[in-house]
C-alpha cells in the first residue's frame, strides 16, 4: 500500500501543476499577458461572487502563492474591483470586474472543451464521480489527521516515522 499511497501523492501534485500549465497555455493562446495562471484560477474561484481575501484563501489552494499580492495585481490590471466593508473597515471585499468576467467566460469555455473531449472515451461522468469520491475521502483523512493527529487513526493502526 505504501507505494500506491506515495504514487497517489505524486500524481495529485503533478496533476495540479499540469492543470496550471493548461491554464497558462490557454492564456497564451488567447493573448492574455497581464495575468498569470494562478491569478486566473483565483479569478475563476471568485466567479460572480463577492468575497473577502480570507474567504478566497480558504476556498482555493494556490501552491503557497500570496493571495493578497495576487489580488493587488489583479486590481491594478483591471480584473478585480475591491471595496472596504462598510461594517468592518479592516475587511476588503473583492469582485470580478467586467474585464475579469470576460476571462472567466474564456476559462469556462476551456472547461467545456475539456468536458467535450473527455466524454469522447477518455472518462465518463461516473468515472469522474468515483474519482471525486475517492479524492474527497483522502482529503477528509488528511484534514482529520491535521485536526486530530493520531486520534484520527483507526484503533490498532500504529503510525511510525519510517
Amino acid at each position: 500500500m505504501k507505494d500506491v499511497y506515495f504514487e497517489t501523492i505524486r500524481l495529485i501534485e503533478r496533476l495540479h501543476r499540469q492543470f496550471l500549465e493548461v491554464v497558462k497555455g490557454e492564456l497564451d493562446r488567447i493573448g492574455i499577458e497581464d495575468i498569470n495562471n494562478i491569478q486566473a484560477l483565483i479569478l475563476a474561484n471568485i466567479g460572480r461572487e463577492e468575497l473577502t481575501v480570507g474567504e478566497l484563501t480558504n476556498r482555493g489552494y494556490y501552491l503557497g502563492s500570496n493571495v493578497s499580492y495576487n489580488v493587488k495585481k489583479m486590481v491594478e490590471n483591471g480584473y478585480l474591483e475591491q471595496e472596504r466593508s462598510a461594517h468592518d473597515r479592516r475587511s476588503v471585499r473583492v469582485k470580478v470586474s467586467a474585464k475579469g468576467l470576460g476571462l472567466c467566460d474564456q476559462i469556462e469555455t476551456l472547461h467545456q472543451r475539456h468536458i467535450g473531449a473527455m466524454s469522447q472515451g477518455v472518462m465518463t461522468q461516473q468515472d469522474l464521480e468515483t474519482l471525486n469520491m475517492t479524492l474527497h475521502s483522502l482529503e477528509r483523512f488528511w484534514s482529520d489527521n491535521l485536526a486530530y493527529g493520531n486520534r484520527a487513526m483507526p484503533d490498532g493502526v500504529a503510525v511510525s516515522a519510517a
